[in-house]
């Protein structure tokens, strides 16, 4: 009776043991390949899935994107320049049942030409090109995986230059170059500006010479300028004395063509005002010119 009892026990315990190798769950974001006695007996789709124990294997396959860093390349590039470049790989397995069949390790395939695909289209192209013109390089470099992946079963979705590591030295020059255009470039704007208050001097300069008027308003306008300080010293500039000889000239002109006589022009000095000389002579009760008093 024991016996028998341990006989049921063993029984169950296998029966238990086959139905959980029996029962496969595929989750949802996979696929399920089958194989029976070695050779493919379909897919599964997701959900709860049996299979016969020890004749049918299945195989459950992600169809998520798989984000792959591709490590750093030492590449030269087209102009003999030595550059460390790496970059990610983005990717997916459209057909599960190829994934499976045609290569190995697909993640590994991927991960080696991935690596490959770089430095060779990297070194097609020269320094300032991987620098400037990286959405070119990175579609090139996902054309090349689509076509070799393709056979595979899987989908290069993006791929993207991560960073790239130059030598010192470049850098240096870089930085030279970079500086030395930023010279050009003010001495330009600075010739630029030169050229334009030159043009706006000569246009000035014109208006002048038209109304000789401009000329005396824009001595005035200095001489305001230098007073806001409350400075001591007065300035009169040095072409005033000929801006009155142009002001009396072109009063004569306009005279001239009015048919009306020409105003005297203020005397160029400060003569003595004779009212002035007078009381000067002709001192009162209280002012007494002393010895050290002049007339002038």
């Amino acid at each position: 009776m024991q016996l028998l009892i341990t006989l049921v026990i063993v029984v169950v315990i296998l029966l238990l043991l086959a139905l959980a190798m029996a029962l496969k769950i595929v989750k949802q974001y996979e696929q399920g390949v089958l194989f029976r006695l070695g050779r493919l007996a379909g897919t599964r789709t997701p959900g709860l899935r049996t299979i016969i124990p020890f004749v049918d294997v299945l195989h459950r396959v992600s169809l998520r994107i798989v984000t792959m860093p591709i490590q750093s390349q030492g590449i030269i590039t087209r102009d003999n320049v030595s550059v460390d470049v790496s970059a990610v790989a983005y990717f997916r397995v459209v057909d599960a049942v190829k994934s499976v069949i045609a290569i190995e390790n697909v993640h590994a395939a991927i991960n080696q030409i991935a690596q490959t695909t770089l430095r060779k289209v990297v070194g097609q192209h020269t320094l300032d090109e991987t620098l400037s013109e990286t959405d070119r390089i990175n579609l090139g470099i996902r054309e090349i995986l689509d076509v070799a992946t393709a056979e595979w079963g899987v989908e290069v979705t993006l791929v993207e230059l991560k960073d790239i590591q130059l030598p010192d030295s470049m850098k240096r020059a870089m930085a030279r170059q970079a500086e030395a255009e930023r010279e050009k470039r003010a001495k330009i704007i600075n010739a630029e500006g030169e050229s334009l208050a030159a043009a706006a001097l000569g246009d000035a300069s014109d208006t002048m010479m038209a109304h000789p008027l401009a000329l005396q308003l824009r001595n005035l306008q200095s001489l305001v300028e230098i007073g806001v300080d409350k400075n001591t010293t007065v300035v009169f500039p040095a072409p005033l004395m000929s801006t009155i000889g142009e002001l009396g000239a072109f009063l004569s002109r306009e005279s001239a063509a009015a048919g009306t006589p020409t105003p005297p022009l203020p005397p160029t000095s400060d003569p003595v005002d004779p009212a002035k000389a007078e009381a000067v002579h002709e001192p009162g009760p209280n002012n007494k010119p002393g010895p050290s008093q002049r007339v002038g």
